[in-house]
This record gives C-alpha cells, structure tokens and sequence, in this order.
C-alpha cells in the first residue's frame, strides 16, 4: 500500500543545500618563490590553498571551455532557401502535357543554381553558465596550474612612468618565458604596463577581476605579483 505524499512527507526535517564550494585537495599551504623584476629569487610566499590547492574538476573545465569557445564563435554560416534566390518567380512550363516532371520554380533545390534546403542561417551559438560554476572552473584552473609549476609570483608589479614594451620583455628574458604564451595578471588599473605589454608576442593582459578559466588554460604561464594573488583570492572566497 503505497503511503499519500503529504502523509510521507510530514515531519520530515528537510536541510537547507549546502553552498557549493571547491573541495580542498589537501590541507597543506602552497608555498612558491617570489622573484623580482630582476628574475632572482627573493623570497618564498604562502599562496591561499582554498583558491590555489583545491581539487582539480576536469570535466566541468571541459565544460566551461566548450562554453567560452562556443559563445566566441560569430555564427555567420548563411544559405539562401529557394525563397532568397533572385528569380524562378515563374513556372518554367506547364504543369502537364509536356513529358516532363512536373515544375514550379527554376530555383527548387534539386536543380541547378537552386536554393539549399536546411542550410545554415545566421544563429548565436553562446550561452552561459551558473555564477558559481564559473567560480570553482576558476579556482580549479588556478589550482591546475600551480600542480603543473606553470605559475610565477613576482615581488611587484613594473613601475613604469612611461609606456616601455622593451621592459616588459626583459622581465620576460630574464623569467625566461619570453616567447611563450604568458597571461599577466595585475590588480591595481595602470595605463603604463597595458600599453607596454600588448605589443609583446603571445602575452595576454588582464585584471584580477577579469580573467577566466579560458585565459588561464589558454597559456603556458601565469604571472602575477603577490598583490595581485591577493585581490585574486578577495575575488574568488
């Protein structure tokens, strides 16, 4: 006999969900080396490990990368229907009598110059993603990278009193990652280092609030200075 819902559900004490969150790999703190501009280690720091040691979710960065590169994508694939090619207004010739199959426009698609049946027409291949999904993609990337050592901390951002690229690429030289796909992370809003660095071959400029998951797994290395991994970590908890 099977039981009324109402009857099964009465006293029942229902739990409010759990926030979701990035589970913590382990519960040790990363620590990693501080370079300076000079690219000579200088001193070691603790990076946060709720954002930098979380466990790596594989499949939902399969996910949201397959949402960043659909929602880049410009959809502009068109066909024309026998309904959009120019002409075939007119029956080419009478419905009977002639010994041929029957007709009603020189632009049908099983002829010649004809229209496309079921082509491709201008669409918007994007979409989006719950807010906190995107947030543990981030925070899982972020951890990915430190796990493949393809992260670097610097002491400080460049002061730059004037637009200089030459000295974005000896920071680069002398890290050694001139040449490779380097995205820099900066927190604070500094003209001087935006124009610097959008002329160095394969370096992706963003801010602490800006970047995604696409960035980071997109390039090699990260790079950020340790005021920069602290705007990242007051983003991200």
């Amino acid at each position: 006999m099977s039981i009324p819902i109402g009857e099964r559900d009465k006293g029942r004490k229902y739990m409010p969900r759990a926030k979701k969150v990035a589970k913590i790999e382990n519960n040790e703190v990363p620590v990693v080396d501080v370079y300076s501009l000079s690219g000579k280690k200088v001193d070691k720091f603790k990076l946060d490990p709720d954002v930098f040691s979380a466990k790596i979710n594989k499949p939902l960065l399969h996910e949201i990368i397959q949402m960043y590169r659909a929602n880049a994508r410009q959809g502009n694939a068109s066909t024309k229907t026998k309904g959009l090619v120019r002409g075939g207004g007119k029956k080419p010739w009478r419905q009977k009598g002639t010994g041929r199959a029957r007709a009603g426009s020189i632009r049908s698609p099983l002829w010649r110059h004809g229209g496309v049946t079921f082509g491709p027409l201008p669409r918007d291949f994007g979409y989006d993603m719950p807010k906190k999904t995107k947030r543990i993609a981030l925070i899982s990337s972020l951890s990915a990278k430190l796990k493949d050592n393809e992260m670097l901390i610097i002491e400080k951002d460049p002061e730059l009193k004037q637009p200089k690229t030459k000295e974005i690429a000896k920071l680069l030289l002398s890290l050694k990652i001139y040449g490779d796909r380097v995205l820099f992370l900066y927190a604070n809003s500094n003209e001087n280092i935006v124009k610097s660095c959008r002329n160095v071959k394969n370096m992706t400029l963003r801010r602490s609030i800006d970047f995604n998951t696409y960035d980071v797994l997109s390039n090699s290395t990260i790079l950020f200075s340790k005021n920069t991994h602290d705007a990242i970590v007051k983003r991200l908890k």
